[in-house]
């Protein structure tokens, strides 16, 4: 479930009730077929340019990352020298290779699964087009799956700028029986500590989310509808 404080400002915000919500980004969408795109509007397949506070941010972040990378090899180093999690470590090792496998097996390497036709790529092609900010804040409510972002890119306050760009439902119509529209799907099924996630339609076709957070609350989410559903 989704913490108080980030209900209340879901709720004040955009004026829905969360059960679970957190940002997430996609990765670089391919360049699809001519036919593809001019049907689909010539629509912005990337997101837009970094603002220039963003971009004066980061200049002056960059003379801190050797030091930033200096603290990081340090805490690595202590954890090999002091701490006794050699089988710790091993299994993270492992996991890590499993993943791997799986994730190149199920083809959760792309973005998309491929078909333009699909309801995830006509869908994705139209990304962008709702707002040019890189990130979406994804809310899954009781019946819908609702996509928040700043209507154009911002470097900061983007939960004070965002608005709804678009509505998914979800679940099951109780009065047609039809299948949902679409849903979280993990693909590892809670397995792994992972950030990857589908957002899956109801065509079967899928587009890959990466959230911010290791298991965030819409891995658990789409772990709690998994087994409510079984």
């Amino acid at each position: 479930m989704t913490s108080r404080g980030n209900q209340r400002m879901i709720t004040d915000r955009l004026g829905i009730r969360a059960e679970a919500a957190g940002w997430c980004t996609i990765g670089k969408i391919p360049d699809p077929p001519a036919e593809v795109l001019r049907a689909a509007g010539e629509p912005p397949l990337r997101p837009a340019a970094m603002p220039p506070l963003g971009m004066l941010g980061t200049a002056l972040a960059v003379p801190l990352l050797p030091f930033v990378t200096l603290l990081s090899l340090l805490d690595r180093l202590r954890e090999v020298l002091f701490e006794n999690n050699g089988d710790e470590n091993r299994r993270a090792r492992e996991d890590e290779a499993r993943l791997k496998i799986l994730v190149d097996k199920q083809g959760l390497d792309r973005v998309f699964d491929g078909n333009w036709s699909g309801e995830a790529g006509q869908f994705l092609l139209r990304w962008y087009s709702h707002s040019s900010h890189h990130q979406r804040f994804v809310v899954a409510t009781e019946n819908e799956i609702v996509l928040a972002a700043p209507p154009r890119r911002v470097s900061v306050g983007r939960e004070k700028h965002m608005e709804i760009v678009a509505r998914l439902p979800a679940g099951t119509d109780s009065t047609s029986g039809t299948d949902s529209t679409a849903q979280l799907v993990d693909p590892f099924h809670g397995e792994f500590r992972s950030q990857l996630l589908l957002l899956k339609f109801r065509d079967g076709s899928w587009i890959r989310l990466t959230t911010e957070e290791f298991r965030s609350e819409l891995h658990m989410h789409a772990i709690r509808q998994l087994r409510t559903d079984n």
